[in-house]
């Protein structure tokens, strides 16, 4: 039983979100609050098949890790959410109406290709963008903070500075006419990809599984120790894109962090983008107050 579930469990969680959101009273499916609270539950289970079958000793969760990973899915579900519709979706949306943007041809898709759609024109975004991340300094500075965790569990995948999660929440499914339950079943979907990909368990799924949708095997890979092993499997949840654009690796790695795998703060991964500017002032700082004869040393 527990080999079936470790290999079933993430299709199954899959399936199970398409059947709710495409058989769901419109009550529950035409709702955000659902959406919530159906990521949520996401949570809570992948966190209890860590407890059930760990993947590493050296990730296994601790109290200070905890209320860490909740902080930040807390702001990515209030601040980062608000801030995108405020800054992204809304101008988005207007510029879509006032150029007499139409794509009513997709109200007409089935439910299940709907959803494949924005699934797909999520992680198309998500996927050039992390890749910009890891090859334009300036964007690896906001990216940085989320490789410096040292162990992979449920809710890392929302760890990260404020700047990188705005950035690669971007999308232009706003676009698209789309019916909000299909939107919501995407995100929900993708959700769950995402939080296996990043969880501590040994739920390693069958083969055709993992050639369209990213898992913990291949995404700690991505994690691993040192820049330059970091740049491969870039995407967040349809590692078909990483297949089909050449970025791909197999493997997998428990040893992941940056800069030795020191674990940065919060304060630490909000300032971290603007550290050229910070350490220089800092080390001025430092460099004035210190004592005339060790500065002469």
């Amino acid at each position: 039983m527990k080999t079936i579930l470790s290999r079933h469990a993430q299709p199954a969680m899959v399936a199970l979100v398409l059947a709710f959101w495409a058989f769901g009273p419109r009550a529950w499916t035409g709702s955000e609050w659902s959406l919530i609270v159906a990521t949520s539950v996401t949570t809570l289970v992948v966190l209890g098949l860590e407890w059930l079958n760990e993947r590493h000793a050296s990730w296994r969760l601790t109290k200070k890790e905890f209320f860490t990973d909740l902080f930040y899915v807390i702001l990515g579900a209030t601040a980062i959410s608000w801030t995108t519709v405020r800054l992204a979706e809304t101008p988005l949306k207007a510029a879509k109406h006032s150029l007499g943007i139409t794509t009513l041809w997709a109200m007409h898709l089935p439910f299940a290709v709907q959803v494949a759609l924005v699934v797909l024109l999520v992680e198309f975004g998500q996927y050039w963008m992390h890749r910009l991340m890891h090859n334009s300094t300036p964007f690896w500075l906001t990216h940085a903070p989320h490789h410096h965790i040292t162990q992979l569990n449920a809710m890392k995948g929302a760890v990260g500075n404020p700047i990188e999660l705005f950035l690669i929440s971007l999308s232009v499914v706003a676009l698209f006419d789309l019916p909000v339950a299909a939107e919501f079943c995407a995100f929900n979907i993708l959700a769950v990809v995402s939080t296996f990909a990043h969880a501590n368990t040994r739920c390693d799924p069958p083969g055709w599984y993992a050639f369209f949708f990213t898992t913990i095997r291949n995404h700690s890979l991505h994690h691993s120790v040192g820049y330059e092993e970091t740049r491969c499997n870039y995407a967040n949840s349809l590692i078909l894109l990483d297949r089909v654009f050449g970025t791909f690796r197999d493997g997998e790695a428990e040893a992941v962090g940056q800069d030795e795998r020191r674990r940065l703060s919060i304060a630490e991964q909000t300032l971290f983008p603007f550290r050229p500017v910070i350490d220089p002032v800092i080390d001025r700082v430092r460099a004035r107050r210190r004592p005339v004869g060790e500065a002469a040393r």
